[in-house]
């Protein structure tokens, strides 16, 4: 389910920024975007979404920026005479001239950080973390209300979809009842053109053109798709975590109508036109497994 949430908070040691950007997915799938600074405190964000949201892709940017306390910049001494020293003998070996640009050499990464202060960096102060903690908590809350929002517009299409199902089960039903001794003319009218110069009983041959149209009864799937249908209706009325349960359903459903189809060949205008209502519900089913990605 797509949605999208961002929280900015500001602290004394500093400003959070954490966005949360959610795509349909089939299971939970969590990527943490952080300086490595935070890389600590990746399980416990972990957990956290994990107990909110249980299904999605989701991408968790979080950035922290630091108060400036008025003290100097700290220079990376060791760095930027390691980094002079390299550059005066490039210069000696391959016979170059120029200036050495002191700002360049400045956005050298860690250039402006002695190392005592970048070990220090690394460790997060509690106040961070615990204001973390909460940017994410009230981030899950903001996308989970984004992606009720986007679930109830797509509850109301799936039961959109299930009502049209249910209309085609009724119509199939009602031509069903013709459909049975429509197959037995036809088996009669069949067997007598092979078996014009041999005897057989009356009785035998209804006898088998019985069992033979039983065999191609739709009745029992007929039931069954109908039964999934309100099933799924009712899935959508508890609500809860439907996703998974929905997507079992609509292989069932999906299995009823292709029977349905494999059933119908051979009962002539009848046969088309069940076929013909099947197909639909089959299309209707696909579009309600591709609506399905969208819920929890």
């Amino acid at each position: 389910m797509t949605g999208f949430a961002r929280v900015r908070k500001s602290i004394a040691e500093g400003e959070i920024v954490l966005s949360i950007k959610s795509v349909n997915h089939r299971g939970l799938d969590l990527h943490f975007h952080m300086p490595p600074e935070l890389d600590a405190i990746e399980t416990e964000l972990r957990n956290l979404f994990k107990q909110r949201v249980a299904r999605g892709h989701l991408q968790i940017h979080v950035a922290f920026a630091r108060a400036a306390d008025g003290a100097p910049v700290p220079l990376n001494r060791p760095l930027l005479d390691a980094y002079i020293r390299a550059f005066h003998e490039a210069a000696r070996q391959y016979g170059l001239s120029g200036a050495l640009d002191l700002n360049s050499a400045l956005r050298i990464p860690g250039m402006l950080s002695a190392p005592e202060f970048q070990e220090a960096a690394r460790e997060i102060a509690e106040p961070v973390t615990r204001a973390i903690l909460e940017a994410a908590e009230e981030a899950a809350i903001l996308l989970n209300a984004f992606r009720e929002r986007e679930g109830a517009a797509t509850a109301a299409e799936i039961r959109q979809r299930c009502a049209a199902i249910h209309a085609l089960v009724e119509r199939m039903q009602q031509i069903r009842s013709g459909a049975v001794p429509a197959f037995q003319n036809r088996l009669r009218e069949k067997l007598s053109e092979l078996l014009r110069c041999a005897a057989i009983e009356p009785q035998r041959l209804a006898q088998e053109a019985a069992i033979l149209a039983d065999r191609s009864d739709i009745a029992e799937e007929l039931l069954r798709l109908g039964t999934h249908t309100a099933q799924v209706e009712q899935m959508l009325a508890t609500g809860g975590e439907v996703g998974k349960r929905l997507d079992f359903l609509l292989q069932e459903m999906n299995r009823e109508a292709n029977t349905i189809l494999s059933k119908t060949g051979g009962l002539g205008d009848l046969g088309l036109t069940i076929t013909e209502l099947a197909l639909g519900a089959k299309a209707e089913i696909d579009k309600i497994r591709e609506q399905s990605l969208n819920l929890e």
